[in-house]
């Protein structure tokens, strides 16, 4: 990645006056942030900080507390791999290091992805897999990497 930044401040103000009137608006603010710019860059803190009246420190804390949110852009694929029991107890644990070792790919964790019946369970984008095993979580992987090329 260029040394370029992917957003504006005024973009960002929007994105803040937008949600700045809610009740709890913190949370709603930084994932549309993130939403909007892929992530939630570290300049935008004291923006958010301010637009809230709370401190940086505040507005850093939730950002870095919370694993859905990103500091910083991340071009590769995101697997979700549901980590419930329901897959854990259909073998989970087995594939979860075959996702997990792949550099192309980025592993969230999620805990349901309403395929209980049918675990282990990971989604990309909107498509939904289940009964993943080694080999379906080789083609996955493999999928999921060749479509980011694309």
């Amino acid at each position: 990645m260029s040394g370029q930044e992917l957003w504006t401040v005024d973009e960002a103000e929007q994105i803040i006056r937008r949600h700045a009137g809610r009740k709890g608006a913190l949370l709603p603010i930084l994932n549309a942030l993130q939403a909007a710019f892929g992530h939630v860059p570290g300049g935008v803190v004291p923006i958010v900080a301010e637009a809230l009246n709370l401190s940086r420190a505040e507005v850093h804390g939730v950002v870095t507390f919370y694993h859905d949110l990103k500091t910083a852009p991340d071009d590769r694929p995101v697997v979700k791999l549901c980590r419930a029991e329901a897959c854990q107890a259909r073998g989970v644990g087995r594939i979860a290091p075959l996702l997990e070792a792949d550099e192309r790919i980025h592993v969230e964790t999620v805990y349901c992805l309403g395929l209980c019946a049918s675990g282990p369970a990971a989604m990309v984008g909107e498509a939904v897999f289940g009964r993943l095993d080694d080999a379906g979580a080789r083609q996955l992987i493999d999928a999921t990497a060749r479509e980011a090329v694309r």
